[in-house]
């Protein structure tokens, strides 16, 4: 006798958790940042995990590589359609570019230690994110925009990855978890690649390094499309307590020796792979359990809660402009960098970075991505509208 298998309940459409995730790992960031010009990373114990915040990326990374590889997840289980890369590029271009050249001109114009050493070179690179492929040219206030060359170049080739796999779908589409995971176990050794490089510019800051971060959400993207009622490993990773204690054990390795030194130091090959480890583990075990609950599930009360939903709406301003408040506190308030006082410092950083994240949003995320929409609703309409024209009989 046969039982009949119980059917995928549909995902859904939008998780507010994951805003307020969003906003919590741009606090980590800030936080990360504040510690290693403090000098905090220096007290014993503590600081170590301080200054291990920066996998607060991995989070960043992870939230991508899910809402981002949702769309063609769902394509190959039968579900809706991907948008066409023109639409897709436009979209990231109006969420990333406008306030990031915001925050660049400010820097490259106004902070004096920037300015004065913008030459065209470095004009060019910050404005198209070319920071990690051209030798010097991370400049004060904006060293942070690594990670964003990063997180683009990982926009650009997304379609390439959907492409590469697109054949898997309908019955086939269980393998693209195994698929994934073998481009996770490949990006790991790339520390080990003799990748030639300029003087100053280092192979382990670019995309192959960090795709398990982002292919730590593209695998949850996939099982949601596969996670059945009952399904033990639905249960497993939907479970919070025990998904959140592997994260949280995760990260406290990653602030020892196995994640590599914190700061500007390189790691030797073996503690890049394993920070790479850590922080997929990281990445997946804070998401899995938000995007793999029930439908029905009670709200999540911190995540969901109005703060950590502003805060994620300000995220990426949180994001861009903190490194730059942080840069004009020392010298505003009379503070020597590396000089300690690490608790004074984070909170005017904190209290001087929301306003201007709130008026980025306001005045240069929002409405770019509302222009966005309109050019889509645009193109939806002459879209409708020529198969009318092309049946409308002729008046000659």
């Amino acid at each position: 006798m046969t039982t009949a298998t119980a059917p995928v309940p549909a995902p859904r459409a939008f998780i507010p958790a994951l805003e307020g995730m969003r906003g919590m790992a741009a606090l980590g960031v800030l936080l990360t940042h504040v510690s290693f010009q403090t000098g905090a990373g220096k007290v014993a114990v503590l600081g170590p995990i301080l200054e291990r915040f920066d996998m607060a990326v991995a989070v960043f990374f992870a939230l991508s590589g899910f809402l981002l590889w949702r769309p063609h997840a769902a394509v190959a289980h039968g579900m809706g359609r991907a948008p066409t890369t023109g639409r897709y590029l436009l979209h990231r271009l109006m969420r990333i570019v406008p306030a990031y050249w915001a925050v660049v001109v400010f820097v490259l114009l106004l902070l004096p230690g920037a300015a004065q050493s913008a030459n065209l070179r470095v004009w060019v690179s910050n404005l198209f994110l070319l920071q990690v492929f051209v030798p010097l040219t991370l400049t004060e206030g904006l060293t942070q925009m690594w990670s964003l060359s990063v997180e683009v170049a990982f926009y650009l080739v997304l379609p390439l990855l959907a492409w590469s796999i697109v054949w898997l779908r309908g019955p086939a589409a269980r393998w693209r978890v195994p698929v994934l995971c073998g481009l996770i176990a490949v990006s790991l050794t790339w520390n080990l690649w003799p990748v030639p490089t300029p003087d100053a510019i280092h192979a382990d800051n670019w995309l192959p390094g960090y795709l398990p971060w982002f292919a730590a959400g593209m695998v949850l993207a996939e099982l949601i499309h596969q996670v059945r009622p009952g399904a033990w490993w639905g249960k497993l990773f939907s479970s919070q307590p025990l998904m959140w204690a592997l994260a949280l054990a995760a990260f406290l390795v990653s602030a020892t020796e196995f994640g590599g030194p914190a700061g500007l130091e390189r790691a030797e090959p073996w503690q890049y792979a394993m920070k790479m480890l850590l922080g997929m583990i990281i990445g997946f075990g804070l998401l899995a359990p938000l995007v793999l609950r029930p439908a029905d599930a009670a709200p999540h009360r911190w995540l969901e809660s109005p703060t950590a939903l502003t805060l994620g709406r300000w995220s990426y301003g949180i994001f861009l402009w903190h490194l730059v408040v942080l840069t004009m506190v020392f010298p505003v308030f009379g503070i020597l960098p590396f000089s300690g006082q690490f608790g004074y410092v984070l909170v005017l950083t904190t209290a001087l970075t929301m306003p201007l994240a709130a008026a980025s949003f306001a005045l240069i995320e929002d409405p770019a991505r509302r222009l966005a929409r309109r050019w889509d609703r645009a193109v939806a309409a002459r879209k409708r509208a020529e198969p009318v024209a092309e049946s409308a009989p002729s008046t000659r």
